[in-house]
Parts: structure tokens; C-alpha cells; sequence
């Protein structure tokens, strides 16, 4: 930790006066906390931005980004998030939903998404539930945070991380203390390697985010280097002209190869107008990256930002991030051991006796199951439309004519034109797998960064750039290969600047790495070969413990008379 102290709850308030009487804006009413908490209670989606009570219910419905990401945010200063993920113009009209004012530092309460409870609530979950009278963003099946609401965790709170110790004569046999001894010694090593969660340090690491991102926008880093896409250009128009030539000549699988390589390439482009980090202007961004992932690559660019923007609000919670909810295939936390029910696809995720066969080989499955991955994204993509889980009002909501419109070009220019001409059945099936397996090393690319860092829940008290640098690493590599990442390998500056043009990236690390000395967060970055070394190992370790998990099974079905252990039948019951 930097020996620069944080400022203390009083000096780090800013001016939180509502506006003067002398405008023509009649002053806002300042807000107590139980006003705050009651209107969210009643169902009412209550973000606090700085010193603003902003009310957000009739905006839900046309927010490009999806419902969920304002949920995430309700009852808590969500200034930082919604910084970084809009442009200044949107900023500028955050301040017309405000309902009121606060004259305090803001302490985070627990969204309802999150299994945040509210007191003054006439109801309990029960009969709130069976009305259908939940609050905003409340899930149908109650949440249960791993987090205690309302409490800050420090190293050493055993009570919160308590660690069971097998012994010969009191040997483990409940599975859930195996899930909870797994995770609580992953959340004593995170304690103990980041600064500490209380309120001023963590507002002090928030006052220097936005000093960082200020310096960030003097230096330039924000404005988009044209050339750099020229450059781009001509990479993928070569390896396109490849894929056409190799067609021509009839070397089919060649051919695959370089219409692969040219479709991974393209993910970069479609990532950054997802971001608008190309023109910074939505309607342009949206249309080139729609024309990029749905056109040409069949893949649609709503789904992508719909679980992009949970995944980089929520990094690494294996409640509520998509990108790390694969069972039963891939599992990188052992609260998944659970049967979690996930807040972003509103289901069970169930962990079966498939993922409890499967998740142990994880670690050498890796590689293969990702060659497939683009398969899984073309289901994810038609769910997406067809079921319209994107905007339908506002100025996002015709982009889902537009996307379904290119889905059903892709289809015809790749499986009609470009697969329908070849000559066999064999040469088809060939050209579709070499094709989508030459795109695994995107999602090698995508998974990298994340699968091997922390998936604690630490609660609401953290800052937003202290759970991405906590959760998300960098890979080194040297600066001509940049174009092979496509700057992927720069997540962790990324998840501080998702606007921030991928090729500023590498520019912009030497300002994250002094902000993360002066904070005392840890910048984590690992060469490729290194990174990958650490996903696996990761990978192994979360599959041991389902060894050990099947033998608390085991163990405890033995000892029990009816067939089924306390633990079988637990999940018997929820699925009935």
C-alpha cells in the first residue's frame, strides 16, 4: 500500500450543495438514506451519481445497454461506472432523471439483483414473490449474497472466512463445506494482497481513477488513431484475398485457414465499435460493428454488449458474470459447485453428475472445447434476437431488424455461396470446422485475461477499479505482435477505459501502472505463455476439489438409511 494517506470521510466530500436558488431550475430536495431505501423498496431503480438521486424505471426499457447493468447498480454511487462506459454528451444528460440530492458520502447499499434486503419492505421475499411485486431487478428465485450485506470484510474476520480442517476422527463430509473451504481461502489471500476495503481508501482509489482517466484524456488517449485501422484494413483484406485465392485453387482447407484467421481479426474491430471507441459516436459504432459481427461474421453484436457490459461490471462473480458461467464445462470458482442461480441468464446452473465427471478434465479440455466455441455463440446470438432480450425502445431498439438482417445474409454468402459450391458432402463439413476451429485462439485470447484471477465477492464497499484490477490480467508481449491480440492483451487497462481506442492501450499502461504504485493495487501481467500456464493450473485446481466433493457424496450417501444425502436431497427439492 502507497504511504499516501487517504483523505478522511469528511475532507474527501465534495461540495454537495443542490444547485442555487438563483438558477431557473428549481433546487433539488436532499434525500435521507431511508427516503432512498424506501423508493427502492417500493420497486423503484435508485442509482446515486456523485451528489445526484437519479430514478431510472422508465429509462430501463431504452438503455442500449441493457436492464441489467442499471440493476447491478441500484443503491449504489455508480460515478465511476457510468463514466467510463458513456461518452461526455450521454453524461451530460445523466443529470435530468435526478429526483433529489444526498449531502454525504455515499455508502453502497446491496442491490436487489444482488440479494440486497430492504427493511422497510411491507412484505417478505414469500408473498412479494408469489404477487409478482418485486422490487427492480429482483430475481424470481431469492439470492443469497456470499457477502453478509451491509458488512466490510477485513483480514483476519475468521467468522466471515472460516476454514474447516479435516481431522482423522472428524474427517469433511459435507459438500458445501468443501464449496465454502475452497473459496474463504481464495478471499483470505485477496484480503490480504489488496488494500483495504473500508470507505476512505477505497474513495481515495476512486478520486485517483478519475485523476488517472482526466490524465488520460490530456494525453490524447481517447482520441482514435485513423491510421491505425488503415493498417488493420489492409491486414484483413489480405487474409481475405487469401481465403478468396485458396477458394479459386480449390485448396479447401487452406482456404478455412485464412477465412479463420480473417473472422478473428474482425472480433477486434466489432469489440471496439461495442465499446464506441472508434468514433465515440453510437449510431456509427453500432452500425459498423453490427455490419462487422453480424454480416460478416454471423455473430450478433447486441448479445455481445448485453453480456459485456455485465461481465465488465460484475468481473469475475460467479453470480452474476456470463463469462465465467460455462457449466458444465469449464468452472473457474467453487461457489459454481452450488448450484448457483445466475442473475444474467435468471437459471439454475446446475452442477450435474456430467459437470461433476467433466469439470476434473477441465484443465486438458481446454483448448478443445474452446476450438467449438464460435458454435456456442451462433446459439447464443439467435436466442438473443429471436426471444428480443435487447432494447425495443429507443434509439437501439431497430438495430435488432438490422442484426437479423445480417444473420440471414451471413447465412447466405457463407453456407449457401461459399460452402453450397463445394463439391461434396466431405468438403463441407470440412470448410465449416477448419473455418470456426481456426477462431479458438480469440477465445483463448477473451478467456485469458480473466479465468485465473480472483472470483471472490467482497462486497459492495470496493471500487469500481479496484475489482477490475483485482479480477483482470495483462499479457506482455512485444509491441509489433500488438496486431495478433488485437489489444486483448491489455484488459486490465481496458476494463479501467472500455471507450479508450484499443491502440492507446499499450500507451496508457505506463499511466495505470504509477496509478496502481500510488494506490497499492496490483497490476497483474504475465507473458503469453506464462498466462496460459496459470488458467490451466487454475483449472486443475478447481477440478481437484470436485474429486474431493464426489467423495463427500459418496461418503455421506453411504450413511444415509434412504439412499440420498442431506446435500442430494437439498437439490431434489429445488428442482421439484
Amino acid at each position: 500500500m502507497s504511504s499516501t494517506q487517504p483523505p478522511s470521510v469528511e475532507q474527501s466530500i465534495l461540495p454537495l450543495s443542490p444547485p442555487s436558488a438563483s438558477t431557473k431550475t428549481s433546487p433539488l430536495r436532499v434525500l435521507s438514506v431511508d427516503e432512498i431505501k424506501h423508493l427502492i423498496a417500493q420497486g423503484h431503480a435508485i442509482i446515486i451519481y456523485g451528489k445526484y438521486v437519479l430514478k431510472l424505471d422508465h429509462w430501463l426499457k431504452y438503455h442500449p445497454g441493457g436492464d441489467k447493468a442499471v440493476h447491478h447498480m441500484i443503491g449504489r454511487d455508480a460515478m465511476d461506472e457510468m463514466n467510463c462506459y458513456h461518452s461526455p454528451e450521454t453524461i451530460s444528460h445523466f443529470k435530468k432523471f435526478s429526483i433529489g440530492v444526498i449531502d454525504h458520502r455515499w455508502i453502497n447499499l446491496l442491490p436487489p439483483i444482488q440479494g440486497g434486503i430492504y427493511d422497510d419492505n411491507d412484505q417478505n421475499y414469500e408473498e412479494r414473490s408469489k404477487k409478482g411485486d418485486l422490487m427492480s431487478g429482483e430475481m424470481k428465485v431469492e439470492i443469497r449474497p456470499k457477502m453478509p450485506q451491509g458488512v466490510i470484510p477485513k483480514p483476519g474476520m475468521t467468522e466471515l472466512y472460516k476454514i474447516v480442517e479435516p481431522t482423522k476422527q472428524n474427517p469433511i463430509r459435507d459438500p458445501k463445506v468443501i464449496i465454502d473451504n475452497f473459496d474463504n481461502r481464495l478471499v483470505k489471500e485477496d484480503l490480504d494482497s489488496i488494500p483495504p476495503l473500508d470507505y476512505d481508501t477505497q474513495w481515495f482509489i476512486s478520486l485517483k481513477y478519475g485523476e488517472l482517466h482526466d490524465t488520460c484524456v490530456k494525453a490524447g488517449m481517447f482520441d482514435c488513431p485513423y491510421i491505425e485501422y488503415f493498417k488493420q484494413f489492409c491486414i484483413n483484406l489480405t487474409l481475405f484475398n487469401y481465403f478468396l485465392i485458396f477458394f479459386k485453387l480449390e485448396h479447401y482447407f487452406f482456404s478455412a485457414i485464412f477465412l479463420g484467421f480473417f473472422w478473428q481479426q474482425l472480433v477486434f474491430i466489432a469489440h471496439d465499435a461495442g465499446h464506441m471507441a472508434i468514433t465515440h459516436n453510437f449510431e456509427i459504432d453500432n452500425i459498423v460493428g453490427t455490419i462487422i459481427a453480424n454480416w460478416i461474421g454471423g455473430l450478433s453484436l447486441g448479445w455481445w454488449k448485453r453480456n459485456h457490459n455485465i461481465h465488465h461490471l460484475m468481473t469475475n462473480d460467479p453470480v452474476a458474470d456470463p463469462d465465467i458461467q460455462h457449466l458444465p464445462f469449464f468452472c473457474v470458482s467453487s461457489r459454481l459447485f452450488g448450484n448457483l442461480f445466475s442473475t444474467y441468464y435468471e437459471r439454475h446452473l446446475w452442477f450435474d453428475k456430467f459437470a461433476q465427471k467433466l469439470i476434473p478434465l477441465q484443465s486438458y479440455l481446454y483448448y478443445p472445447i474452446l476450438a467449438f466455441g464460435r458454435f456456442n455463440l451462433y446459439r447464443l446470438s439467435l436466442e438473443y434476437l429471436i426471444k428480443g432480450q435487447g432494447p425495443r425502445n429507443g434509439q437501439a431498439a431497430w438495430f435488432r431488424w438490422f442484426e437479423l438482417a445480417g444473420l440471414a445474409f451471413f447465412c447466405y454468402w457463407f453456407f449457401y455461396l461459399v460452402c453450397g459450391s463445394l463439391p461434396t458432402s466431405w468438403d463441407k463439413f470440412q470448410y465449416i470446422m477448419v473455418s470456426h476451429i481456426a477462431t479458438m485462439i480469440v477465445h483463448v485470447q477473451i478467456t485469458l485475461s480473466h479465468f485465473a484471477m480472483s472470483t471472490s465477492d467482497l462486497g459492495v464497499s470496493e471500487s469500481f477499479a479496484s475489482r477490475q484490477m483485482r479480477t483482470t490480467m495483462d499479457v506482455d508481449c512485444a509491441e509489433w505482435f500488438d496486431f495478433f491480440h488485437g489489444g486483448l492483451q491489455y484488459q486490465a487497462v481496458h476494463h479501467l477505459f472500455p471507450r479508450m481506442p484499443r491502440h492507446n492501450l499499450r500507451k496508457a499502461q505506463k499511466y495505470v501502472m504509477e496509478f496502481c504504485k500510488e494506490t497499492g493495487l496490483k497490476y497483474s501481467i504475465y507473458g503469453f505463455v506464462h498466462g496460459n500456464a496459470k488458467v490451466l493450473v487454475k483449472m486443475s485446481d478447481v477440478g481437484k476439489q470436485v474429486g474431493i466433493f464426489r467423495d463427500c457424496l459418496r461418503s455421506m450417501k453411504m450413511e444415509d438409511m434412504g439412499g440420498r444425502n442431506m446435500y442430494e436431497r437439498r437439490v431434489a427439492s429445488a428442482t421439484e
